[in-house]
Formats: C-alpha cells, structure tokens, sequence
C-alpha cells in the first residue's frame, strides 16, 4: 500500500548557528555536495507557474546561479515561457533524496540579455542546439516522423557550418524573494529553514515548525 511507504530520515541536520548569513551561499555548498555525491540530476528542478489563475509546472535544469540569480534556457514560444509573460512570480523545488534536502523558492522571473543566450548557446552540443531548431515547443505534432523529419532538415540545412541561436530560444533568470531549506529528520520532526528579503533588501531567516 502506498500509506505503508516511508522512510526515516537521518543523514544530516541543520543548525541556526553555523548557517551563512546569505541563501546563496548555502544552495552553493548544498550543490557542491550534490555533484559531490553523484546524484542523478543534480541540476533539475521543478519550475512552477501560474497563468489565469491556474498552476503548471515541470522539471527544467538550472544552468547556472548568476549574481544571486538562478537561470534555465528554453523556447520563448513554449506555454512556459508564454506563462512566464502572463504572471512574472514562480516557483522551484529541488529534492535530493539521496541527501534527504529539498530546497523551495519564490522568486520573479525576467529574461537573461541576448548575448547570454546566444553565448550559452554557443556552448550546447550540436545535436542540442539543432534540436532548437526543429522543435516547435509544447505544439501539437503529427507523430514522431515527422519530429524526426523536421530535425533531417534543420541539420541538412546547417550542415558543415556553425548554428546560430534562433531568435525564439534564450534564457530566464528567477530572482529569489525566498529560499526555503529543508533537512529530513528522524520522526518526522524535519528541520525547515527558511531566508526572507527583510529591511533594507538583506536575507534574514527563520526556523519553520515541519
């Protein structure tokens, strides 16, 4: 039975006296030891938006954490990307069962500048960067050929020459207003962390009841 699944966490802790004074700080020695570990899919994480009033989310990768910011790449034509125009405000979850961590952030979303999307572009394998190409993101396709066939076509037409970002591919940046930090314990009685823009713009945080 499902309500028979559990598991009795107890790898690590989290202690109001030895965390920074910044959330980035921690997400990045969280991340390390993530990659550390060689956990599958260190990067992916959930992306939750709101457009007219109703949720979506997915699993995107985060590509970097730029000057407190955390950045993804996508289609601008995507109902992601078209939601993301609608209602600014998102969500992310990171859950690192391995770990027992899971981290939660509120944030805005803005897109990253040209050049930045065209450099990291620039950095994607080939088959990547043509697959920019030939899909039309989150639009109904005929079957699987011709998906298929579209990615024939864009490489013969790039072939032997270097692909350039399309104009409807860059990237996002989510501004956090939030960061939430949760450690598994035993008994259910979790340890959750959780960051705040106070006065002033500075981070504060706040021990939260599991």
């Amino acid at each position: 039975m499902l309500r028979d699944i559990r598991i009795n966490y107890q790898k690590y802790q989290l202690d109001e006296s030895s965390l920074p004074s910044s959330p980035i700080e921690l997400f990045d020695e969280w991340m390390q030891e993530v990659i550390k570990k060689e956990v599958t899919e260190p990067t992916a994480m959930v992306l939750s938006t709101c457009s007219a009033g109703v949720p979506d989310s997915r699993i995107v990768l985060l590509k970097e954490v730029e000057n407190g910011n955390f950045l993804f790449y996508t289609n601008y034509a995507s109902s992601k990307a078209n939601q993301l125009a609608a209602n600014e405000h998102v969500a992310l979850n990171f859950f690192w069962h391995e770990l027992e961590r899971q981290v939660r952030i509120k944030g805005v979303a803005s897109k990253v500048s040209e050049q930045q999307s065209a450099d990291y572009f620039q950095s994607r394998p080939r088959e990547s960067q043509l697959g920019a190409w030939a899909s039309a993101q989150s639009q109904e396709v005929a079957n699987r050929q011709s998906l298929e066939e579209s990615f024939r076509e864009v490489s013969e037409r790039f072939k032997e020459q270097a692909i350039p970002k399309p104009p409807h591919w860059g990237g996002f940046q989510i501004t956090p207003t939030e960061i939430e930090f949760w450690q598994g314990r035993p008994g259910r009685l979790h340890d959750r962390i959780r960051y705040f823009l106070g006065e002033n713009n500075r981070w504060k945080f706040k021990r939260l009841a599991p």
